[in-house]
């Protein structure tokens, strides 16, 4: 925009000869730099309140700001120098001078120092995003057309292994029914999750159908749950609430509606909380006596249809 209104303005007849031109022109420069800057300090559109480690988030894109907005800054405060400075003038004649080493010179070294600013604590932030705590609980959040589900490690503290193509009724979260450490599961079909406040958590992501990405804004962290592969990122809320999460990829046309809520609590409510959640052991039990009971209700049923039926001799239903 700011090179579009140079060319227009600066590069006419009115600029160059006019000096109204060339004022109206620098002011208008002024004007944008003003207005930039104060649109960006008392700006109604800001972050949420931050609700876990992930400061440094911020941090990086606060400094990302004051680099981009100081180039910014002074490359239009330059432009108003040149218009000024370099307005017509009888009698004036122009320089040819093709190449300056000094000025290349200088120009490279702050660009390459600017960009390096701008990287480096990208990627310090990067490298801890992706060192997981030791202690860190692990939360596989199942992603698909258009919801969240939850699994998280039972008592042995270890997630059973898992794969899609396994996933059906009676196996909703594609467990390997051979793996001991996936017995104690515990199955959040809900799209609420609860986590304990101060305690790492680790996410592991998978979709069973399209690209999803798993996102608090409080918690200023999220990665793309990917088919086919597991993804992975963790921090620790440190702030107790209820937070809701967004799909912050498009998935489909009920993108919108896949929401979900994160609860931040202290360790008794947590605990409450996952004692009243379902196992792997106690939903394969229950599915099993469920076929059961229907094995036994089809049996009935034919029985009592049976014209000859002893129940119906006997009257015992």
């Amino acid at each position: 925009t700011a090179y579009a209104i140079l060319s227009g303005l600066v590069g006419s007849e009115m600029c160059i000869r006019d000096r109204f031109g060339c004022m109206f022109t620098g002011l208008l420069f002024l004007a944008v730099i003003i207005g930039s800057i104060v649109f960006h300090v008392w700006t109604p559109w800001w972050w949420t309140d931050i609700a876990s480690n992930w400061s440094a988030m911020d941090d990086t894109i606060i400094l990302s700001f004051w680099i981009g907005g100081g180039v910014f800054i002074l490359v239009c405060l330059f432009m108003v120098y040149c218009i000024f400075r370099y307005q017509y003038k009888e009698g004036r004649r122009s320089e040819y001078k093709p190449e300056d080493k000094k000025l290349e010179k200088g120009l490279t070294w702050l660009t390459t120092i600017g960009v390096v600013a701008l990287l480096a604590p990208g990627l310090v932030v990067w490298n801890n995003y992706i060192r997981v705590p030791d202690n860190a609980i692990q939360v596989e959040v199942m992603a698909w057309q258009w919801g969240w589900k939850y699994r998280l490690p039972g008592q042995d503290g270890k997630l059973g292994a898992s794969n899609n193509r396994i996933i059906s009724d009676d196996n909703p979260y594609g467990l390997n029914i051979d793996d001991p450490n996936g017995k104690d599961d515990v199955f959040v079909e809900s799209n609420e999750l609860h986590l304990l406040k101060d305690r790492p958590v680790k996410i592991l992501l998978r979709s069973i159908d399209v690209l999803h990405n798993f996102y608090v804004p409080q918690f200023r962290s999220k990665m793309d749950a990917v088919p086919g592969t597991i993804t992975f990122y963790w921090f620790e809320p440190n702030k107790n609430g209820e937070y809701e999460v967004l799909c912050a990829e498009y998935c489909g046309v009920a993108h919108y509606a896949m929401r979900g809520k994160v609860v931040v609590e202290d360790k008794g409510s947590y605990n409450k909380w996952l004692s009243e959640q379902e196992t792997f052991s106690s939903f394969t039990a229950k599915n099993i006596n469920n076929k059961l009971n229907k094995k036994k209700l089809v049996k009935i049923n034919n029985l009592s249809s049976n014209k000859n039926s002893i129940l119906k001799e006997q009257d015992v239903r």
